[in-house]
């Protein structure tokens, strides 16, 4: 195990002039034993600054180091990482024991440490009785768990996911997220997980780091990034529905804050009688959620989302005026030029 260092990372395609920079100056420690999730929209960065950890891109500025040595002229099988990546890249020709020891294999490790490892990592991923199956005789999540096996029985100081739940469908994601928390409470090895879904990132994630167009806008726990987010962006991206923006905010004391933007999240919109003295504000749709509604609502050219339960004794009706008003411990603020947190 060790720890992550990654001190003014850069990446840039291309030289001179005509260099397109796409890492833009990335600095984070990942402790040993620490689940970290880089979480982001679509080309933000986050599988290029994993691949240059890997070693699969070489990075055009800064140090990476894993454990004590810096890494950045290392080749990937030399920096003591094991990789996990969205499609499965089983073997489809050999078994599911073949294909988690085949690494092994190539490495000379005596027969009989192979078997104890691949029995030990099949045990912990529930794979024991599926050891002689051929990866076309399996389900997605059992792929899926087949690769993971490959990487643990490596023992590597560092895993590394790259948005390896993609290709599952809703269900087999749940289960497969409580399986990877399962394995990384076992197993304690360090690991940086990619994904574009902040579900998984708000479950997974000890810390998370968020990216936006190759930059790190936060680094923090979940608790942090979603109760105190750094930017405008942090706060949309993050959340879902995403926190409410609102430049004009009626009866709201802005403090001197000139050119601000107010943010509220949707659950912390309390509806209201007339008489409460809140936003009144017309119902355009609502979303049934089960137990919760999701109540869409424009406030002149502001639009803005009020989270409700099942316990609002009248549900709002389409066309309606509402009033609703914002939790005054709950408030946020940004400046609008930097879209930074006041």
């Amino acid at each position: 195990m060790a720890s992550i260092h990654l001190n003014n990372v850069t990446k840039s395609y291309g030289n001179g002039a005509k260099a397109l920079q796409v890492i833009h100056g990335v600095t984070a420690s990942v402790a040993d034993h620490e689940f970290i999730v880089i979480v982001g929209p679509s080309g933000c960065g986050k599988s290029t600054l994993l691949r240059m950890v890997a070693g699969l891109e070489d990075i055009t500025g800064g140090e990476i180091s894993i454990g004590n040595r810096v890494v950045n002229k290392l080749e990937p099988a030399e920096r003591d990482i094991a990789m996990v990546f969205q499609n499965y890249a089983l073997y489809p020709h050999m078994s599911v024991f073949d294909n988690m020891a085949y690494g092994l294999k190539i490495k000379k490790v005596p027969a009989e440490e192979i078997r104890q490892r691949v029995d030990k990592a099949a045990g912990i991923l529930e794979l024991g009785k599926f050891l002689d199956r051929k990866p076309r005789e399996l389900s997605g999540g059992q792929r899926q768990r087949v690769a993971m096996g490959r990487a643990i029985v490596r023992q590597p100081q560092v895993f590394l996911f790259d948005e390896p739940l993609s290709n599952l469908d809703a269900k087999l994601r749940v289960q497969t997220r409580l399986e990877i928390q399962k394995l990384h409470r076992e197993l304690g090895i360090t690991s940086l997980f990619v994904t574009h879904d902040q579900v998984e990132a708000m479950t997974l994630a000890q810390r998370m780091i968020v990216m936006n167009a190759g930059r790190m806008e936060q680094f923090g726990t979940p608790e942090e990034v979603y109760n105190r987010p750094a930017t405008t962006f942090v706060a949309s991206f993050i959340g879902s529905p995403p926190m409410n923006l609102l430049k004009n905010a009626p009866n709201v004391d802005f403090g001197g804050r000139a050119g601000a933007v107010f943010g509220i999240r949707p659950e912390h919109l309390q509806i209201g009688p007339p008489e409460s003295g809140g936003w009144a504000v017309q119902v355009e749709t609502i979303e049934m959620l089960g137990a919760e509604r999701l109540v869409y609502c424009r406030m002149g050219d502001e639009f803005l989302i009020v989270r409700t339960d099942e316990s609002l004794s009248m549900a709002p009706e389409l066309g309606t005026t509402i009033h609703v008003t914002p939790r005054a411990d709950r408030l946020h603020w940004f400046d609008s030029e930097t879209g930074k947190r006041c």
